[in-house]
């Protein structure tokens, strides 16, 4: 440090100084951005410990404040793209159903999607494939929408039977639950963001310095 500092005192400082600003937009920058790739790792791998899945750990994304160049004044933006799912998992959050008492829970019998292609619910619930839904009402546990008249298929599915007979008989037919109907649920709090970040965070200072004393040996060489 000392030669650089004589160099400036023999008349060079206005380069002296250039270059010393130089130094710490490159170094603020990569620290920076660098701390807040670590912050997007480590937030994502928060959701995959948690058995959220790969899918919504990639929900998180990153954008670096400049896009391009290097400045004293770098930021970085860590966000998810499923802010409600994030926020629920992280705070153990109560569901309860917005449409109604009851909170609709598909059973294994129920088809993946609804009437176009949607997630399945009771009221995109296909009828003309299943028959109508009743209500079962069940003061012990959860109560229940079934379909009535229902056979069994040799891949194990149900689907709505068309024997005249055996709707007379009731011979090899079934009443297949299709939905839970809870009050609420309780989601089991998976994430911890705020821990995560805090500890992600906390070793940007020690990155700057570290990023201006690589700039200044390579310059060095």
């Amino acid at each position: 440090m000392k030669a650089r500092l004589d160099a400036a005192l023999e008349g060079n400082l206005e380069a002296f100084m250039a270059e010393e600003l130089d130094i710490a937009e490159r170094a603020v920058t990569s620290a920076v951005h660098g701390r807040a790739t670590r912050l997007k790792s480590a937030l994502r791998a928060d959701v995959i410990s948690g058995g959220l899945g790969r899918r919504l750990a990639r929900s998180w994304q990153q954008k670096n404040y400049p896009r391009h160049g290097t400045s004293l004044g770098a930021a970085a933006y860590v966000y998810t793209k499923a802010e409600t799912l994030i926020e629920a998992f992280d705070a153990g959050a109560t569901i309860k159903s917005s449409e109604g008492f009851f909170l609709a829970i598909p059973t294994p019998s129920a088809p993946k999607r609804g009437m176009g292609r949607k997630r399945i619910t009771p009221s995109n619930f296909p009828e003309h494939r299943f028959g109508p839904l009743r209500f079962v009402y069940r003061p012990q546990g959860a109560s229940l929408l079934v379909v009535d008249n229902q056979r069994q298929t040799k891949a194990g599915n149900y689907t709505r039977s068309r024997s005249k007979k055996a709707l007379r008989t009731g011979e090899g037919l079934h009443t297949v639950p299709m939905f839970w109907l809870i009050p609420q649920a309780r989601l089991r709090r998976r994430l911890n963001v705020d821990a995560v970040t805090r500890s992600v965070s906390s070793g940007l200072a020690g990155d700057i310095d570290a990023a201006s004393q690589a700039t200044r040996r390579r310059r060095l060489r």
